[in-house]
């Protein structure tokens, strides 16, 4: 992790000059039961242009799961698929998107073509977790389950990271980017509850979470330790 940054839901690779960031769930307001309108396209944008100014990356991976709907594309969704693919592109960063479990119409709205994985420049391996990835990796990077953890009654979104979690190299669990995602508790859950098949045990998960008042992330110690404490 000495080279891994994390912020707000997503993570910069030093090495690799990377930002990624999983679960944008495009689209999942329109199927809201909130009467309310939920500003999901202003809140991404504003959240990755933050990102971006603070560690101008070189490129800008979408780790699966952009789109939220299985079967079509919520009225404006493709605008805003587009617009994010060309706020990456007017600062000089490269937009990247690997396909997720929900991205089965997003070929016809991606403005390029939609990667199954990415291998980075420090051998980082980026797949959305939802199936093991072909590339051999020295890490690998993933989304897919939302983790999340309760501390003294606050639910936060968490960082997951196992030193020696799949194929004997690090794998680093991103939670979900989008604010409207609950997200899955691990607090109690069993070894085989989440679905990724590259998570083997969550009592291995060392949690990490960003501190936005103090602007660090703290870091706690692997499920199988910290649970009862919780």
């Amino acid at each position: 992790m000495d080279d891994i940054a994390f912020r707000d839901r997503a993570v910069y690779l030093d090495a690799a000059e990377t930002l990624v960031a999983a679960d944008l769930h495009l689209g999942r307001a329109a199927t809201s039961a909130v009467d309310a309108p939920l500003d999901e396209a202003g809140d991404i944008h504003a959240r990755l242009a933050a990102l971006i100014e603070r560690f101008e990356p070189q490129q800008v991976v979408f780790a699966g799961d952009i789109l939220h709907s299985f079967s079509s594309i919520p009225r404006g969704v493709d605008e805003t698929v587009a617009e994010l693919y060309e706020q990456c592109q007017a600062v000089g960063c490269e937009p990247i998107a690997i396909e997720g479990n929900h991205d089965t119409q997003l070929e016809s709205v991606w403005p390029d073509t939609v990667q199954s994985s990415a291998r980075l420049a420090d051998g980082t391996v980026i797949c959305h977790g939802h199936t093991e990835p072909d590339p051999r990796g020295e890490r690998y990077l993933i989304g897919h389950d939302h983790p999340t953890i309760t501390i003294e009654g606050t639910r936060h979104p968490c960082l997951c990271v196992d030193p020696t979690g799949y194929r004997g190299r690090e794998l680093v669990v991103l939670p979900a980017f989008t604010r409207l995602a609950g997200g899955v508790e691990l607090n109690r859950l069993r070894a085989d509850a989440l679905q990724s098949p590259l998570i083997s045990s969550v009592d291995s998960l060392q949690p990490h979470i960003w501190d936005a008042e103090s602007e660090t992330t703290l870091q706690f110690p692997p499920l199988g330790e910290f649970r009862r404490l919780l």
